[in-house]
């Protein structure tokens, strides 16, 4: 995910030369070390100082650049008062970039990892939040983003490598897509999960509609609805808090313009812990065993109301 993203901001670069990328000090983790070497004039290492980066870019988007700020997602929040007062209440046109979101940075512990990131990204009033699922959709994303008008959070994770797209063009701002059609039960997810979720559809008994939502503002309101309505069930599974992120989006449309039966799937309301990341998503239900479990439930307890 963090190759993909790298090498396609060094292609952007070379189109766009009012890209300036910056860093808070991990440029190779984030795999912006290939834009700094091939446009060195146009790259800044602010050290540890997230805060300030934020400003710095504020300065240059204001100057009519854009400014593409890549670090750890779980740090990137440090900055959050800087990113709602300088950048979103002026609407400037900043590109925030987290990378090893979710349970990714699993070795590290809670510190490191960015489990509330969605939830506080998109309740800013003109922020877009984006969270692509494969390789091919992290190259579109990032340039989606960087020609988009206005403030945006891309989220990315670490080392997966899923593939869920063939072909190009896979990947509109705001849309949503339907990977796999199923009239039981609807599960919403984004990110690596969508992969889990699709093993877990072709295994399970339930006819499983499986709809990628990567853009979690502005959401796909109209496809979010049409598939609760076909299949009067939903779940949502997301490398995130079940607080706030993609679940808590697709409930508030629901709970006002569909209402059906909504299972979420996610870390529950704590913080994570050290491990590998295939043991951290067994923890918390991310796997496609227990997303299959959950979707034998959730079509009992739906075939019970009915």
């Amino acid at each position: 995910m963090r190759i993909i993203f790298g090498d396609t901001l060094v292609r952007l670069g070379g189109r766009n030369n009012d890209i300036v990328v910056l860093t808070a000090d991990v440029a190779k983790p984030t795999n912006t070390h290939k834009f700094a070497e091939a446009y060195p004039d146009r790259f800044l290492n602010v050290g540890i100082s997230e805060q300030d980066m934020v400003g710095i870019a504020a300065g240059l988007a204001l100057s009519g650049k854009v400014p593409v700020m890549a670090v750890f997602a779980s740090f990137l929040m440090r900055a959050w008062e800087q990113i709602r007062n300088t950048v979103a209440r002026a609407d400037l046109n900043v590109k925030m970039v987290g990378t090893h979101a979710g349970l990714t940075s699993a070795d590290d512990g809670s510190s490191h990892q960015a489990l509330e990131d969605i939830a506080v990204m998109r309740v800013i009033p003109n922020m877009t939040v984006v969270v692509p699922g494969d390789r091919q959709e992290i190259a579109e994303a990032t340039e989606a983003i960087v020609e988009h008008r206005g403030p945006a959070y891309l989220r990315l994770g670490r080392d997966e490598e899923p593939k869920l797209f063939e072909g190009e063009n896979v990947f509109k701002l705001g849309r949503a897509v339907t990977v796999r059609d199923g009239y039981d039960v609807t599960v919403f997810s984004n990110g690596a999960v969508t992969s889990e979720v699709l093993v877990a559809a072709s295994r399970s008994k339930v006819s499983t509609k499986v709809v990628h939502v990567p853009t979690v503002k502005p959401l796909d309101r109209d496809a979010i609805v049409a598939a609760a309505r076909e299949t009067g069930a939903v779940v949502c599974a997301e490398e995130h808090s079940v607080i706030g992120g993609l679940g808590g989006a697709v409930a508030e449309v629901l709970s006002t313009e569909y209402p059906v039966y909504i299972r979420r799937i996610g870390i529950e309301d704590m913080f994570g812990e050290s491990g590998s990341h295939s043991d951290l998503l067994k923890k918390h239900g991310l796997t496609a065993d227990h997303i299959g479990a959950v979707l034998e439930e959730v079509q009992r307890r739906k075939a019970h109301c009915s």
